[in-house]
This record gives structure tokens, sequence and C-alpha cells, in this order.
């Protein structure tokens, strides 16, 4: 494992360091927008405005989509230099991963699976922050078990006609774009018969409803789709070959989760703790003790990922390593900050004395454990492609989807 930057690498570190003291807000100032909303601190609308003038900045800079080729608007560098990128932003008052869901799963699967009409048409906007994204991919009856999806897309001349239902979809109220799943053969198994589509949120037939949360906000909405009308040339990759596709974009998702925890939380409410004399609590120093001691470890994982960037290799299963020790991280969090707060942490209004930053992690905590593939998914990915084990008993990998059930058929 290597810790220290080369020659190269500390050159690119310099330069982005000093581009960043020059243009990006200073973190906890009033122009900071570096928790977004999800943690409760801010509007949508005002995050949503301040994300999309930080990407144009980005862009007309130089400084957007790092390993983005430059004809669409990238830097055209390293994995390695990402990441680089990410650690020195995420020491200011802005958000490292803006607009996720297109700029992180959807723009990485479009370059490696789509046409270059879609990359030429969707790139740009997307990376600009113009057109926002959302995944559809999750279903009543397909969460973890992802390719039991039973939205159906049927091929109708150069269109496909889509009906079914998509739910916990992070923004669809937001989103001009959506990356879609539907099946168009249910007489193949269920992994084979799976098509990625792009789909216009603005398509006639689609409804959506948000979805409050126990932090108060309605950030994940159920999409309900009645003979939405897809032009063909919105397909991505081959018809009926979406899964593989699929597996790009949820490759990108864990990645994205798990270097989303802040390196400085464990520390925070470590300080937070001290100034309320809460830090001689026996009970508490082990839950802070453990929490930091979690956070040292991702970040040494996160170095392990680094260094092989570094070298080229393309991330494997530890990916799902590290988002499965952020879920847990993240939690453990969670419960020694409201530990700390007592009866404080009930509070969840704006004149909180401590505010409502800590008691919206822990409300949040729970969904990074289910947010790009269940932390049960996970710790199989890795029994299999990590440890050897004998992979789980599909008895219905061979079967045609048609014959798995009710809404199959």
């Amino acid at each position: 494992m290597d810790f220290d930057d080369t020659p190269e690498e500390a050159a690119f570190r310099a330069e982005a360091r000093a581009w960043l003291e020059e243009h990006a807000p200073v973190k906890g100032g009033p122009d900071d927008f570096s928790t977004g909303y999800l943690e409760g601190t801010m509007a949508p609308e005002e995050f949503n405005r301040r994300v999309k003038a930080w990407l144009g900045l980005l862009v007309d800079h130089g400084w957007a989509g790092i390993t983005w080729p430059k004809r669409y608007g990238g830097r055209g560098c390293t994995p390695m230099q990402s990441q680089i990128w990410t650690q020195e932003a995420s020491k200011w008052g802005v958000t490292v991963n803006p607009f996720p869901v297109g700029i992180a799963m959807a723009g990485p699967t479009l370059m490696r699976h789509g046409t270059d009409a879609q990359k030429e048409r969707f790139l740009l906007p997307m990376l600009r922050g113009e057109e926002v994204w959302c995944q559809l991919f999750s279903e009543p009856d397909a969460g973890s078990d992802l390719a039991n999806i039973s939205t159906r897309a049927v091929r109708d001349g150069d269109e496909w006609v889509v009906s079914g239902q998509k739910v916990w979809t992070s923004g669809a109220h937001e989103s001009q774009w959506g990356i879609l799943l539907a099946r168009t053969d249910p007489d193949v198994p269920k992994h084979k018969g799976i098509t990625y589509f792009l789909l216009d949120m603005a398509a006639p037939g689609i409804d959506i409803r948000p979805l409050r949360q126990m932090t108060g906000s309605e950030h994940f909405n159920e999409v309900f789709l009645d003979e939405v009308r897809i032009p063909h040339d919105m397909v991505v990759g081959e018809v009926n070959g979406g899964w593989a596709c699929a597996l790009t974009t949820l490759s990108n998702e864990r990645g994205l989760i798990a270097g989303g925890n802040k390196s400085s939380d464990s520390l925070a409410l470590i300080e937070l703790a001290q100034k309320r004399g809460r830090n001689e609590d026996p009970v508490l120093r082990q839950q802070l003790v453990d929490c930091w001691s979690r956070q040292q470890i991702q970040k040494y994982l996160g170095y392990r990922l680094q260094t092989a960037l570094s070298k080229g290799v393309a991330p494997g299963p530890e990916t799902s390593v590290m988002k499965l020790f952020a879920a847990e991280y993240l939690r453990r969090l969670g419960k020694a900050s409201l530990e700390m707060l007592g009866p404080e942490g009930q509070l969840y209004a704006d004149d909180a004395p401590a505010g409502t930053d800590w008691q919206a992690r822990f409300l949040f905590a729970p969904a990074i454990g289910i947010a790009g593939g269940s932390n049960e998914v996970q710790r199989n990915i890795m029994a299999e492609r990590v440890l050897g084990l004998p992979g789980e008993i599909r008895a219905d990998r061979d079967v045609p989807f048609r014959e798995l059930g009710r809404r199959g058929s």
C-alpha cells in the first residue's frame, strides 16, 4: 500500500489545492453547501441552485469530470487524480458528489455502453448540472434481488411502450432524465431479459409520488409508468443485455456511497462531547473511540483503493467492503451522537441548541445499509469473490422469468 503521492500526483494536488483556495467557499461559512439537504441542513431548491452554479464554474475552469474525456467537458485525467481532487475538495464547503445519479452513475455507464450520439447528447449537460438524473431500478418486488423487476417494455416500431412501478427513486420529482431498467423478454431467465433505457421524465404517462422519510424530507419517490413511450435510440447497450449496463451503474454507486462519509465526522463529535463535558462518561467514551477507530480503518481502506487506482487497477470487491464498513460506521456514529446529546437528541427543530445535523444523520443512517445493495448483498459479494466461499444456491437462475410467479406472468 502506498501512502505518498508520486511527483506527478503531488503536482496535481498542489494545482487543485490552489484553485480551490481561490474559488471554493470555506467549510462552515455562510456559503457552505457541503452537507446538502439529505441531512436536513438546507432547502432542496437552494442546494440545487448552489450545486448548478458550482458545476458551471468547474466546467468553465476545466475541473469538472476529472476522468471524463475532454470532448465531453471533462479533464481527461486518471482515476487517481480524481481521487486526489475529491480529497482536496472535501476540505471545502462544496459537495464532492454533485447530482451523483447522473455524474457518478449514469455518466460512466454511458461512456462505457452508450452510443456516440447518446454521449454527445447527454454527457455535457449532465456534467454542467443542466439536466438532473434519477435512477429507476428498484421495485416493490425487486430490491436486493434487482433482477426480479417486472416493469415491462414492449417494442412498437421505433418505440418501446413501458408500464410498471418503481420505488425509492431519489430525486425523481426534480429530475429531467432517468436511467430505467425494464423487462423486454419474460421468456428467458430473469438476468437475461432486461434492457437499460434513458427516460425523459416529462414523457406522458409518468406519475411521481413523493415518499416522506423520517428525516422529514421527501427525497425518495415512487414512480408509476402507464404506457410510457421511449424512442428506440434511448436504449443503452443491447436489447435484453441491460444487466451488464446495470452492473456498471451499481459498481459506481457502491464506490460513491463507500467514499461519501466525511473524515472529520468522528472528530467533530468528540470535540462537541469535550465542549459539553461528556468526554469523561466511560460508556460514551467507548462509543466515541469505536467511531474514531472505524473512521481510521475506512481511511486506510480508501488508501488501498487509491493505491489500486494509482497503478491503473480497476476497483473490484473492495468497493463492497468499503460500502458495508461505511454503513456500519454511520449507524454507530448516529447512535453515539444521540447518546452524547442526551434528551436534546429528541429535538428536531431549528431552535435546537446544537442544531439538527446530528439528529438528521442518525435518522438517515439506516438508508445507507440499503442503498446501492443491502448489507447482506455486500456480504455475499465478499464471501464469494474475496473469501472464495461457495455461491448461494440460486434455484431460479435458469428458469424463464415468466415461470417465476404471478408478477412475471
